[in-house]
């Protein structure tokens, strides 16, 4: 089919994009108001909506409601929600917004979060002229679905899945994607197929009102710092957005595939859960006071932990507990710009990564002394951890694949054998609160023999820094951490020397990149932004706050206009790399501004 002429081509892939989502499913929007990326039934299932990897086809695998003589957009999130509005207006002044949710309420005494995408379109001047293209497609893009209607309603029947969209607009009109005037308001609700049981425009009216409501008090929950507020609370939606709720899994970011920088292969399927991304998620949100993220994603770890019987934990795992992810090259989507391949599945489920123990452990840990859960944790869970506690202390200096997942080297990496210590630290801690003096002795006596160890043997003479493994001479922002999960004192003249070498060999400009050994792929050309968060944490720690200030400024101005981040910035360009939105990086942005904002009591 030709396009109508008088509408523009779609916009080109880019990360400039919203989320809006419940908990249950997520979508991606571009800034024209287009389903580029949504999974369904969950974050890891089929992208219904794969236009964001879809190469030069821009329009298979999208939701776009467009007007036609398109002369200007915008997008803004509703105030402290996940609601998001798009603007579209035309060059003789006529306009319309485009109003994208997915429900999120109470409901009969629990949270209704159904796979349904609300869209809601309604004229904001004149009567301006618009295109409905609704083009899912099944199977990673192989299938088109076979599609029936009603008087209110389409059907796309696919083999294993049929969606529904409800709508007040002309089912002809969408149908043919014949062009119409918009005059009145027009809702499309895209999920499930079921039927509803009150009328289209009512029900999406219902939902709005609803899921605005829901959003706005739980953000009016959060303890946010004094500066920095909407970041915060922009950041905390996020990762709030990527818990699966169903079983308490936290996904690392809602796409595959996108490069870590242009052309490199280095292209990962991040919509599963890592025990180590999910920590740093728990453990900002808890910083905010918002504890419920922790409770549900407990539930889930205590099922990998049990299920590991005292055995091997691999580094992620399916958010619905699945252990086996095999990773394969999807051939009917070119990727990201044409950026290629598409990996569907991750071989890091393979992988040795030791310091997973210590991030299971530490996302445990506030749960034995916060007294406002409504589970709080007690000796069956400690004595879970203990089991954990000792295979930490059985590998921690045993070769692993390191935290950055290498996929040909084993060393004994810094990272892992420092949250290997964490782990019997926070044991030691915890059974200090549970008043048993003999086993906080054991962990105690054994955190401190690794500790020394552990600083000993990841010192570099020749670098004066500590190195990325024991007895090795090569640089990794990961060191930094040894500060974040309190091994060291900041003012320790060994990690202000590290951070001094890690600045001077490893930073372009404020940003900083992981590592400076090469890995499979050569080395890495973007910069990692938890790193660079890392950084901010170490400097402010170190006194050098005005520094620490400067670069969290620069961080905050990478944001996509929505206020997102993805996992990598090319310091160069400035561009967003990575999968998106990359809990990491908004972990960042929460973590840093709680650590440099002034405190409430210095204004009132």
């Amino acid at each position: 089919m030709s396009p109508t002429p008088g509408f523009a081509p779609p916009a080109a892939p880019s990360l400039s994009l919203g989320m809006v989502g419940n908990c249950a499913f997520s979508a991606l929007i571009d800034p024209h108001g287009r389903v580029v990326w949504s999974c369904l039934p969950r974050f890891d299932g089929d992208p219904v909506f794969h236009a964001l990897l879809g190469g030069d086809d821009l329009e298979k695998g999208a939701f776009a409601i467009e007007i036609e003589g398109l002369a200007e957009a915008t997008q803004r999130y509703e105030h402290n929600t996940a609601v998001l509005v798009t603007e579209l207006w035309d060059h003789d002044g006529n306009g319309l917004s485009i109003t994208d949710f997915a429900p999120r309420f109470l409901s009969r005494g629990r949270y209704f979060r159904p796979t349904q995408l609300v869209r809601r379109v309604r004229p904001l001047k004149g009567a301006p002229r618009i295109r409905v293209s609704l083009l899912p497609r099944f199977d990673w893009g192989r299938v088109t679905p076979t599609i029936t209607s009603g008087s209110n309603h389409i059907r796309y029947v696919g083999e294993g899945l049929t969606l529904r969209l409800h709508t007040d607009a002309s089912i002809s009109h969408v149908l043919s994607r014949e062009p119409f005037l918009l005059t009145r308001e027009c809702n499309f609700m895209f999920g499930p197929d079921e039927t509803l049981e009150t009328g289209i425009g009512d029900t999406a009216r219902h939902f709005e009102q609803e899921t605005l409501a829901y959003w706005r008090n739980w953000s009016r929950r959060l303890a946010v710092p004094l500066e920095w507020q909407e970041a915060v609370i922009r950041a905390a939606i996020t990762l709030k957005l990527s818990l699966y709720e169903d079983t308490g899994a936290i996904v690392a970011a809602m796409t595959t595939s996108i490069p870590e920088a242009p052309g490199t292969q280095r292209n990962w399927d991040y919509r599963y859960c890592w025990l180590r991304d999910a920590f740093f998620v728990v453990r900002a949100l808890n910083s905010l006071s918002e504890v419920g993220t922790m409770e549900d994603y407990l539930s889930w770890l205590a099922n990998v932990v049990v299920g590991a019987g005292g055995g091997h934990i691999q580094p992620l795992h399916g958010i619905g507990l699945e252990r086996e992810l095999p990773e394969s090259i999807c051939d009917t989507l070119p990727g990201y710009r044409g950026m290629g391949p598409v990996r569907v599945g991750n071989q890091a489920q393979e992988h040795f990564q030791h310091d997973v123990y210590g991030n299971i452990v530490l996302a445990a840990a506030q749960a034995f002394h916060d007294e406002r859960l409504l589970h709080p944790a007690g000796l069956a869970e400690f004595e879970q951890l203990e089991v954990v506690g000792e295979r930490a202390l059985r590998i921690y200096d045993q070769p692993d694949a390191g935290m950055w997942e290498l996929r040909t080297r084993a060393r004994v990496h810094t990272s892992s054998a420092l949250m290997c210590w964490a782990a019997c630290d926070r044991l030691a801690k915890i059974a200090r609160t549970l008043e048993m003096p003999g086993r906080a002795s054991y962990w105690a006596t054994h955190a401190e023999t690794m500790r020394e160890r552990i600083l000993r043997e990841s010192w570099s003479e020749e670098r004066q820094a500590f190195a990325e493994s024991f007895g090795g001479r090569d640089l990794d922002a990961s060191v930094l951490l040894m500060v974040e999960v309190g091994m060291i004192d900041p003012m320790d003249p060994r990690f202000l020397a590290t951070l001094d070498a890690l600045e001077k060999h490893l930073c372009d400009g404020p940003f900083m990149r992981r590592y400076e050994a090469a890995d499979d792929f050569g080395k890495p050309e973007t910069a990692f932004n938890i790193c660079t968060f890392w950084r901010i944490d170490a400097l402010a720690r170190t006194g050098r706050a005005d520094e620490a200030r400067a670069i969290f400024e620069t961080m905050l101005a990478a944001r996509n206009p929505l206020g997102m981040l993805s996992e990598d910035t090319h310091a160069t360009t400035g561009e967003m790399w990575g999968n998106f939105p990359q809990t990491y990086s908004m972990v960042g942005i929460i973590n840093a501004a709680v650590r440099l904002s002034a405190r409430w009591d210095s204004v009132i």
